[in-house]
C-alpha cells in the first residue's frame, strides 16, 4: 500500500471511531430512557396519581432532548460512512443495503412519527392513545437498534450470503437475522441502555438530593428508580457480555486470542491465514484490542460492585435522601457505563482487523479512493462538529436537569384558556382530565 492510501486508511478508520463511537453515546442514553419513560407513563396512566405524571414529565424532557441531539450525529455518522467507505457498500451492499434501509425508515418515519406525536399530542390524545405513542417509539427504537446490529453482525460473523463476480449476495435472509453476533450484541446493548439510564436517572436525582431540594421526594423516588433498575441491568448485560466472549472463540478466533494473550496460537493462526488469503499481517492491534477489553471489564466490574452496594443501600430511607457521600458517588460514577461501553465497542471492532467483512473484505479494500487532504479536512469538520453537539447536549441536559421538575416544557398546556376558565397549568403534572 502506498503513504497516501495507507493515511487516507488511518484517517477514515478514526473518523469512522469518532463518529460512530459519539453517535453511540447518545444511543444507549436514549434507549434507557425510553424504556423508562414509557413504565412511567404506564404507572401514570392507570393511577392516575399526579406524582406519578411529574415523574414522565421530567424525564421525558431529558430523554427528547438527548433523542433530538443524538438524531444529528446519526445523520453525520452516515454521510460520512457513504464518503468513506465506497468499497464496502459496492462489495456487500446487497447483503448490508436492506438492513440499513429498513433500519433508516423505522428510526426516521416511525419512531420520530410517534414521538411528534407524543411530544405535541399531551392535551390533545386520551391517555391510551397518548401512551400506545411512548410505547411505539421505544419498541421502534430498539427494532432500528436491532436493523443496525444485523449490518453490524454480518460484518464480524458473515453468514447467509454467497460471492458472484467478487460482490457478496444475500442468500438466507433467516441466517442474517438470526445471526448470533447481531442478538447477543442487541441483549448486551439492550441491558447496557437500561444501565446508562439508570446511572443518569440515579446522578440527576442525587444531585438534588444533595443540594437539599425541596422536590426531596420526587427526587427520592427518582433515585431509588435508577438504582433499582441499575444492579438487575448490569447482571444481564454481563450475561450477554459473556456469551459473547464464548462466541468470538469459534466466531473470531484471532481476536480471542488476542484477548488471551496466547501467542502459540496466534503464531498457529497467523499461519493460517497466511495460507489461506495470501501474505499479510492477520493479527490485530494488541494494544487496541486487549486494552480496550482490561477497561471494559475494569469499569464493568466497578459498576457490578457499586450497583450492588447502592441496591442494598436504597432500602433504607435516611441513606437515599440524608447520605450525602454516597449522593456524591452516584454523581461522579456517571462515566462509568459510557467508558464501559466506548472501550467494548473498541475491542468489537479493532479485533476483527485487518477485516471489515471479517474472512471477505479487508479493511484497506474497503476505503474509499480519497485523497489525504479530502481526508483530513473531513475529518477535522466531523470532529468539530461531534464536539459541538457533545457540549450542547450535555449543556442542555444539565441545564434542565437542574431546573428540577417545577419548570418543565413537555406536556404544558399550551391552549388558550375559554371565556371565565381560570384553569392554571404550573408545569408540574400532567392534565387532570388525562392522567
Amino acid at each position: 500500500m502506498n503513504p497516501d492510501a495507507s493515511e487516507v486508511l488511518d484517517l477514515a478508520r478514526l473518523q469512522f471511531a469518532l463518529t460512530a463511537g459519539g453517535h453511540f453515546l447518545f444511543v444507549a442514553l436514549t434507549l434507557g430512557l425510553a424504556t423508562v419513560v414509557a413504565c412511567l407513563q404506564t404507572k401514570a396512566a392507570v393511577s392516575g396519581s399526579e406524582p406519578d405524571a411529574r415523574q414522565v414529565r421530567f424525564w421525558g424532557q431529558l430523554y427528547v432532548i438527548n433523542y433530538a441531539v443524538g438524531i444529528v450525529t446519526g445523520i453525520v455518522m452516515e454521510f460520512q460512512f457513504g464518503l468513506s467507505w465506497s468499497g464496502l457498500t459496492h462489495h456487500a451492499g446487497n447483503v448490508l443495503g436492506a438492513s440499513l434501509a429498513v433500519e433508516t425508515i423505522v428510526a426516521f418515519f416511525v419512531e420520530s412519527t410517534f414521538l411528534g406525536l407524543w411530544i405535541f399530542g399531551w392535551n390533545r390524545m386520551g391517555r391510551w392513545t397518548h401512551l400506545a405513542a411512548i410505547w411505539i417509539v421505544t419498541l421502534t427504537a430498539y427494532a432500528s437498534a436491532y436493523w443496525i446490529l444485523v449490518s453490524n453482525g454480518f460484518l464480524n460473523n458473515p453468514v447467509g450470503h454467497r460471492v458472484e463476480d467478487g460482490q457478496v449476495v444475500l442468500d438466507d435472509p433467516v441466517a442474517v437475522l438470526t445471526n448470533p453476533s447481531a442478538l447477543l450484541a442487541f441483549g448486551h446493548i439492550m441491558a447496557g441502555a437500561l444501565v446508562t439510564a439508570g446511572f443518569f436517572m440515579a446522578a440527576v436525582s442525587a444531585y438534588h438530593l444533595f443540594r437539599r431540594t425541596p422536590e426531596w421526594a420526587f427526587f427520592g423516588r427518582g433515585l431509588r428508580i435508577g438504582v433499582f433498575l441499575s444492579f438487575p441491568a448490569a447482571m444481564v448485560t454481563a450475561v450477554f457480555g459473556g456469551l459473547q466472549l464464548q462466541s468470538i472463540a469459534t466466531l473470531q478466533p484471532v481476536k480471542s486470542a488476542v484477548f488471551r494473550d496466547d501467542t502459540a496460537e496466534l503464531a498457529r493462526l497467523q499461519a493460517e491465514l497466511t495460507a489461506r488469503f495470501g501474505p499479510g499481517d492477520y493479527i490485530p492491534s494488541e494494544a487496541w484490542t486487549r486494552g480496550a477489553a482490561l477497561i471494559m471489564m475494569i469499569a464493568f466490574g466497578l459498576m457490578m460492585y457499586f450497583t450492588l452496594a447502592g441496591f442494598v443501600l436504597a432500602f433504607f430511607r435516611r441513606a437515599v435522601f440524608r447520605f450525602r457521600l454516597w449522593h456524591v458517588a452516584l454523581i461522579a460514577a456517571v462515566p462509568l457505563p459510557y467508558i464501559a461501553m466506548i472501550s467494548g465497542w473498541v475491542f468489537r471492532e479493532a479485533g476483527r482487523q485487518p477485516w471489515v467483512v471479517y474472512g471477505l473484505l479487508k479493511t484497506e479494500d474497503a476505503v474509499s479512493d480519497l485523497s489525504p487532504a479530502a481526508m483530513r479536512t473531513s475529518l477535522v469538520a466531523f470532529t468539530a462538529l461531534f464536539a459541538l453537539l457533545a457540549v450542547v447536549n450535555t449543556w442542555l441536559l444539565v441545564r434542565h436537569a437542574r431546573r428540577g421538575p417545577a419548570d418543565v416544557g413537555l406536556g404544558r398546556d399550551e391552549r388558550p384558556a375559554a371565556d371565565g376558565d381560570s384553569r392554571v397549568d404550573p408545569a408540574d403534572a400532567l392534565p387532570a382530565p388525562r392522567y
